[in-house]
């Protein structure tokens, strides 16, 4: 994926992360910017969660694991990001939220675009 590629990703995923915010109680950000930093420090998480534990325990990787690491990185993004505010509940929500909108908009994972890279060089 290139540079433009990736704009565009965080711009879809901090959108789709204020319309969840609007939707999900217990779950705010403050603004755009908030929000485009929070799918950042999220997708910065998830990266170090997926190399650490590797893919089954991503939101990429299906099934109750990866919903639950999805909402413990939402919910830990929250102390790094000012303007977000999210209880365990609230972050549970958001994480079910984006899963849901993560079908119809689905985005490649990390690793999985630099993989694909490698592998075409």
């Amino acid at each position: 994926m290139n540079f433009l590629g990736h704009v565009v990703r965080f711009i879809v995923s901090a959108i789709v992360i204020m319309i969840v915010g609007y939707i999900v109680p217990r779950f705010s950000v403050g603004g755009f910017w908030s929000a485009l930093m929070l799918a950042l420090v999220i997708a910065l998480l998830g990266w170090v969660i997926e190399g650490i534990f590797g893919k089954r325990v991503t939101p990429f990787g299906r099934g109750i694991v990866g919903f639950l690491a999805s909402a413990l990185v939402i919910w830990l993004a929250q102390f790094v990001v000012g303007n977000v505010h999210a209880t365990i509940l609230g972050a549970l929500l958001a994480a079910l939220v984006i899963g849901i909108v993560d079908l119809f908009i689905p985005v490649a994972s990390p690793f999985r675009a630099g993989n694909n890279s490698r592998s075409r060089a």
